[in-house]
């Protein structure tokens, strides 16, 4: 059956339920089931039926993304639980003197920990606050440094829980090798490069820029209360105890990739078979190694007893059960809108060719919604969740697949700039909490730098879209930045003065 325009409903529901609610789990939810009235003529128990078996197809063909998942937040419990991330809070607590050492540490171990952005955001703030107050640097500054690096750094590092997401999600789609095709985004997701580039530029800086500048001067935003982390952690942990897991999980799953692809073998190159390989089952065994090298680690060392290591792998499954609600929602309205079922993808891209909208200018369309659509809601996943299977079908089915690569990095740059800036989003939360900072204080000091960042990725989208070529838009972008950081930090200087 041909739906036309009833067929691009379930995402408006989804969308429009989530910028009314800023709750994305029923938007999603709402925005399926109203696909599956469509597809059954208005027919409740087929529609719930048709849905629900599509969901659970879809879980099924996803099992192994769902099992690394819980996996990951069990090994980075267990991390935190050992006490290697506080031992490199000691380690650098000897090593630095001064405000630029202090900050440039912190995005050092915020950089460090890219495999999933809440174990970034709570060990980091737990790590460094000490630090960060002995060389008095705000706490705002420390909320900026943790969000920035949480997020960005995950969706640009290819073993992650964020990378692992949003492959399942383009190879859900039907696309072929969509680890090929998020490594192929990395240089073009303009926004989270360039954050990244803006928080080391500023931790060398002597100024910073806007409100940010007032809290490094009289540091306001510091919340009083009794700090803790919220689990019980070892004091006798090495950084060794950090760093080893990880290394072990990204070798791992690395080795297994190029198996899976037939490397091994002599069946591929090393680029065929990380193009081919089965990049969920790699993650999974990764991380099942790097759990067993944490046990072998910790357990004759007594840093967590045996019991406490194995309620910290429950606790850490636990903790994932949101991410993993959130991607089972995501397939399956993808499923809903494909070709299979309601084709949105194929009656979008009609509209799309019969209106001769040049396709250069969709990069820069799709940062702007994506970076509303996440402000509004305070999620990127649920953002990848409902922009992917919509624009990859349309490319697909209007002959523009060289576009792929940018217009992704465009969502994962636009998901990436809402969800920083927003204050409902988890990880602006979360960051908040993790540095002690007043909430208000540190959304409204990044603010500035995440506008900045911005701007400079819109401008390299839209420089890149008017030359019909994606090399430049990282150049156009930078020198846009780092125009504007010139521009902020004479305004700055001249607002409160010189040091």
């Amino acid at each position: 059956m041909e739906f036309g325009i009833l067929s691009i409903i379930p995402p408006i529901v989804a969308i429009v339920l989530a910028l009314i609610t800023k709750e994305v789990i029923t938007s999603l939810l709402l925005g399926i089931i109203a696909g599956g009235l469509i597809l059954t003529g208005g027919d409740i128990v087929l529609a719930l039926e048709k849905v629900f078996t599509l969901m659970g197809t879809k879980v099924g063909d996803n099992a192994l993304m769902i099992i690394f998942l819980a996996l990951l937040g069990s090994l980075v419990m267990v991390m935190n639980m050992a006490g290697g991330s506080f031992a490199y809070g000691k380690w650098a607590s000897k090593k630095i003197s001064n405000k630029k050492n202090a900050k440039l540490a912190t995005a050092l171990l915020g950089i460090l920990i890219f495999i999933d952005d809440y174990f970034n955001c709570l060990t980091v703030g737990a790590v460094m606050k000490p630090i960060i107050d002995e060389n008095k640097v705000s706490r705002a500054k420390l909320a900026n440094i943790i969000d920035s690096t949480a997020a960005p750094i995950c969706i640009l590092a290819p073993v992650s829980s964020w990378a692992a997401s949003v492959v399942a999600i383009i190879g859900d789609t039907g696309v072929e090798n969509p680890m090929n095709v998020f490594l192929s985004t990395i240089p073009l997701n303009l926004y989270a490069l360039l954050t990244i580039i803006t928080v080391i530029y500023f931790s060398f800086s002597k100024y910073e820029i806007g409100s940010m500048e007032s809290y490094e001067r009289n540091d306001t935003s510091r919340i009083i209360t009794k700090e803790e982390v919220g689990y019980t952690h070892s004091d006798q942990g090495k950084v060794i105890d950090l760093i080893l897991p990880i290394i072990v999980l990204i070798s791992v799953t690395i080795l297994m990739m190029m198996r899976t692809g037939g490397f091994f073998a002599g069946e591929a190159t090393a680029a065929e078979a990380f193009g081919n390989a089965n990049v969920n089952l790699s993650l999974v065994i990764g991380s099942v190694v790097a759990i067993i090298c944490a046990f072998f680690m910790y357990i004759p060392r007594k840093l967590v007893s045996f019991r406490l290591f194995m309620d910290g792998i429950v606790d850490g499954m636990k903790s994932m059960i949101a991410a993993i609600v959130i991607l089972t929602l995501a397939w399956t309205i993808g499923g809903i809108t494909s070709t299979d079922y309601l084709n949105t993808g194929g009656y979008i891209s009609g509209l799309i060719e019969s209106s001769n909208m040049p396709m250069w200018i969709l990069p820069t369309i799709i940062f702007v919604v994506a970076s509303f659509l996440a402000f509004s809601t305070g999620t990127a996943w649920g953002t990848f969740g409902i922009l992917i299977p919509i624009l990859v079908p349309i490319l697909v089915q209007s002959n523009h697949m060289h576009y792929l690569s940018i217009v992704l990095a465009a969502i994962f740059s636009g998901s990436v700039f809402g969800d920083h800036c927003s204050p409902i989003s988890d990880t602006t939360i979360l960051s908040s909490a993790g540095a002690g900072c007043d909430h208000i204080a540190h959304v409204s000091s990044q603010i500035t730098y995440a506008l900045m960042c911005a701007f400079a990725s819109v401008v390299g989208f839209f420089t890149a879209g008017i030359l019909q070529n994606q090399i430049v838009a990282l150049p156009a972008a930078l020198i846009t930045l780092f125009i504007s950081i010139a521009i902020m930090k004479k305004k700055t200087i001249a607002k409160y003065g010189e040091k």
